[in-house]
């Protein structure tokens, strides 16, 4: 015979168990008044979306009523849309003037780890779920990303190259404008690459270290302290090398260039984007869309370190001329690579700007001539293809990751709401609501 104990307990355990299957079950049910799905142009006006543990379980017109323990997220006066997505950003740095020069000589890896934390924190606040990191100092954003992903702390999901490839003397090589007393040789192992042998180590290395893709640096650049901002850095055996030995690893390759030659090499070699793309002209944009290359433009850089270059000390004197003169460029390429035709995926080169001020670049992209829903496809659509994740982020989508972000007002009216995000809801989480 059982006990009345016994009766008692089993009763209790299964009253117990069934609350928890119940909450474990319950559903985030957001009332969106505008929803911008972005797997294609359309605005569709009071919609719910129904999340379940991170995923989106389903979408359906008008607001749907809560179960028990659904829990309502009212945004029925907002826009929602896919969580952003920044193509280029520098998370675990930030330049802020002369001093940052001296960073490589005063700080260590730890403090651009910690550095990396607080960056990260701004990016998601401001509404991007994901970012490609193309370059760091230490494999630093590795360990960020992996912490990210742990929930140990918060921020965007992270695609990162790691270390970026130059090549002895090329834009990214971390010596450059040392005196020849401190200055070492750089391998493949921190980067720098001479010859097709090399180029497949650096690859490799890069995968050891834990990268998901590569981001190589095939013209000169900015803000290195080197004399030219667009001459080709590459030869076309290493850039060859570069690709099909990151295509081994399923790697994608990006592509940090000014100038038409360096862009003209890469392109040819297979990789995945171009980023800046200051001198690209029509024979290059033909070349991109003819192999389904990504631009991603980066306005908001070449804004920054034009109005920088008018400062009196601010850059190093071989960095001054190229701010100046590149740029302002940027804008009128992008004008024209949209007129062209070629995809264009969203980026900002944030750590040359500040990190959180990455919604600017959308109103740059509107004055540019795109369409504000377009600019905001670039954000959210042609970033996932870009990075191949367009089965589970980039759109609003019942199997996909709950990233969802949503604004008070409308930016197809007035695209600067994009540069104030009033929530925030990644991977099933809500990070930011503002009431």
């Amino acid at each position: 015979m059982i006990s009345r104990k016994s009766l008692f307990l089993k009763a209790s355990f299964l009253l117990i168990t069934t609350a928890i299957l119940n909450v474990s079950h319950a559903a985030t049910i957001i009332h969106a008044g505008k929803l911008i799905a972005a797997d294609n142009n359309d605005v569709q006006n009071k919609v719910s979306v129904i999340v379940e543990g991170n995923k989106i379980s389903r979408i359906e017109k008008g607001f749907t009523p809560a179960g028990d323990n659904d829990e309502i997220i009212d945004l029925s006066e907002y826009t929602l849309m896919p969580g952003l997505m920044d193509m280029h950003t520098h998370i675990s740095s930030q330049f802020e003037g002369p001093s940052t020069y001296m960073e490589p000589f005063v700080l260590n890896e730890a403090d651009f780890a910690i550095k990396a934390v607080v960056y990260a924190k701004k990016t998601l606040d401001a509404g991007f779920t994901t970012v490609r990191n193309l370059g760091d100092g230490y494999n630093e954003t590795v360990a960020l990303r992996n912490a990210i992903n742990s929930g140990k702390v918060p921020g965007p999901r992270i695609f990162t190259a790691g270390q970026a490839i130059a090549t002895t003397g090329g834009h990214a090589d971390s010596t450059n404008g040392q005196a020849k007393i401190i200055r070492r040789d750089l391998g493949p192992e921190e980067g720098v690459i001479n010859g097709v042998a090399e180029a497949r180590k650096a690859v490799r290395q890069r995968y050891k270290d834990g990268a998901d893709l590569i981001k190589i640096t095939a013209t000169g650049g900015v803000l290195s302290v080197a004399k030219s901002g667009q001459n080709p850095q590459f030869m076309d055996d290493e850039l060859q090398a570069i690709v099909d030995t990151a295509k081994d690893y399923g790697m994608t390759v990006a592509v940090h260039a000014h100038g038409k030659e360096g862009m003209r090499r890469a392109i040819l070699a297979g990789v995945s984007s171009i980023e800046h793309g200051t001198y690209m002209d029509k024979e290059i944009f033909k070349l991109m869309k003819k192999h389904d290359i990504y631009y991603v433009p980066t306005i908001m850089a070449g804004n920054w370190v034009a109005e920088k270059a008018k400062i009196d000390g601010f850059f190093p004197d071989l960095v001054r001329p190229k701010a100046a003169k590149i740029g302002p460029l940027i804008k009128a390429t992008l004008a024209n690579a949209y007129k062209s035709g070629v995809n264009i995926a969203f980026g900002t080169d944030s750590g040359v700007s500040a990190h959180g001020d990455n919604g600017l670049e959308f109103v740059l992209m509107v004055d540019a001539g795109m369409k504000p829903i377009e600019v905001i496809r670039s954000a959210t659509y042609h970033g996932a293809k870009l990075l191949n994740e367009l089965d589970t982020l980039g759109t609003i989508e019942a199997g996909k990751f709950a990233d969802m972000v949503a604004v008070h007002g409308d930016p197809l009216n007035d695209i600067k709401e994009m540069q104030d995000i009033d929530f925030v809801m990644k991977n099933g989480e809500v990070f930011v609501h503002k009431q």
